[in-house]
């Protein structure tokens, strides 16, 4: 029996490194079955905790085109979280066993939806820094090798694009606009930039799970790769912005080809991850009161299909 497992694993190895995709019904290890599960669950709930920061301002932003841009915007996270819900149960897990996982802490989230939004330009700064850092993070997702994963995130990834863009033009305007409106800008962008940072997870030597999701080819990048390319292009995109970079240490290193910046609080980083952060407690419990609120909508929902299949069925 020992033997045989072995054998296909084998197969499946070089499935994966022919480029084949794998689909959901074919043979996979338990491990990968359960690695793409934890990390599919909690992109999803990512997308779904990330709708609440940036939801905190709809009614006030201030203008109704910013109204409309906003509501869409949180519109998508929505879809995107249903999305990757869907693809999830293609593993055999149910959406109500991930969301019992996140409700009870099991599961976790991207730890930057941990910080509050304390201003309008906080909005921008999630659309161009948060959204920028997932951007990196997914296009290559497109290529994993799950299928339904792969295929989900091709439309997500189109619409992140749409995200970070819009978070930079919010952020143009206000950094050309009164020197009360760029201070706002400035002290957006120094909140978030850091957090940002962080959200390609632990460097690659503390990483528990990076190495065997790139032998599985699932991940295509390390954690240090993906954050180096977004530190290169944010501070790019400062310099169109007119704003000083919060990372004081920065430098271009010529002979790298790249720029070298500061140390990360990684004891901020790991606190956060932890539950301890400024909006922890919040994040979660507006989750499970929405849940707990939307029971009656699920049970009304399951009793109209199920008479619906008994009609016809009699029918």
């Amino acid at each position: 029996m020992a033997e045989q497992i072995h054998s296909m694993e084998e197969a499946f190895q070089a499935k994966i490194d022919a480029e084949i995709r794998i689909e959901p019904k074919d043979w996979m290890p338990e491990a990968y079955r359960k690695t793409l599960i934890r990390q599919i669950s909690q992109h999803a709930h990512s997308e779904i905790v990330g709708m609440l920061p940036e939801a905190n301002w709809i009614t006030r932003a201030p203008s109704l085109k910013r109204k409309q841009i906003l509501l869409a915007k949180v519109q998508d996270e929505a879809g995107h979280g249903l999305y990757l819900y869907s693809a999830a149960e293609t593993l055999g897990v149910t959406r109500d066993e991930t969301l019992r996982d996140l409700h009870s802490g099991k599961a976790k989230y991207s730890s930057i939806f941990n910080y509050p939004t304390l201003n309008w330009a906080d909005v921008g700064a999630i659309g161009w820094l948060v959204d920028g850092a997932a951007i990196l993070n997914q296009i290559p997702l497109c290529r994993c090798s799950y299928g339904p994963y792969a295929r989900a995130m091709v439309r997500v990834c189109k619409e992140e694009s749409f995200h970070q863009r819009q978070g930079f033009e919010l952020l143009l305007t206000l950094a050309n606009g009164s020197p009360e409106q760029k201070a706002m800008a400035q002290d957006a962008v120094n909140r978030w930039y850091w957090p940002s940072v962080m959200m390609f997870g632990p460097s690659d030597g503390d990483s528990t799970h990076s190495a065997q999701s790139m032998n599985w080819k699932i991940k295509r990048f390390s954690n240090d790769e993906l954050r180096q390319r977004f530190v290169d292009m944010i501070a790019e995109q400062m310099k169109v912005l007119g704003l000083e970079h919060p990372d004081k240490d920065l430098r271009w290193n010529e002979e790298k080809g790249h720029y070298d910046f500061g140390a990360i609080n990684w004891d901020e980083f790991w606190n956060v991850v932890n539950g301890n952060g400024p909006c922890n407690k919040q994040r979660l419990n507006a989750r499970v009161e929405a849940w707990q609120e939307g029971e009656w909508v699920r049970e009304a929902a399951v009793a109209y299909a199920e008479k619906e299949a008994a009609r016809k069925k009699a029918a």
